[in-house]
């Protein structure tokens, strides 16, 4: 996940600085409150690759040799129920109101997007169980 990691870093990247400069030039806040909007949702994805790429390493996708039977059993583990998804859900509603009717609204959605979207990521790091590359490469 290494290259989608750098794919997205670099598209949120470009959403910034277009943001940016969109908003020095023009004076028009919807447009601005939508490329700031994609600019947040390039960055979300790219920093769950970075993590996911940091936590397993390397996937047999990446290997030019890689054989079928490499990816062959349990993809990951998949939670059952999580109130994750709820809270990032809401706080990116509420950020996307506060981005149209005020920054303290907006402030409030960061405020419940952030916890939630790190609560996703981060919720089940320290499972035991977990499959690595280097305990599946020693089989």
């Amino acid at each position: 996940m290494k290259t989608e990691s750098r794919l997205f870093t670099g598209v949120a990247l470009f959403f910034a600085v277009t943001a940016a400069g969109y908003g020095w030039f023009s004076a028009e806040p919807a447009g601005t409150a939508v490329l700031t909007v994609a600019f947040l949702m390039a960055a979300l994805v790219a920093f769950f690759c970075r993590v996911q790429y940091r936590r397993h390493g390397f996937r047999a996708q990446d290997h030019r040799d890689a054989e079928v039977l490499d990816t062959a059993g349990p993809l990951d583990f998949f939670p059952p129920r999580s109130p994750w998804p709820l809270v990032t859900a809401l706080g990116a509603l509420l950020l996307a109101l506060g981005v149209v009717h005020g920054l303290w609204l907006a402030l409030l959605g960061f405020g419940v997007l952030a916890p939630g979207v790190l609560g996703t990521v981060f919720q089940y790091a320290r499972r035991e169980g977990q499959r690595s590359r280097a305990s599946s490469s020693d089989d």
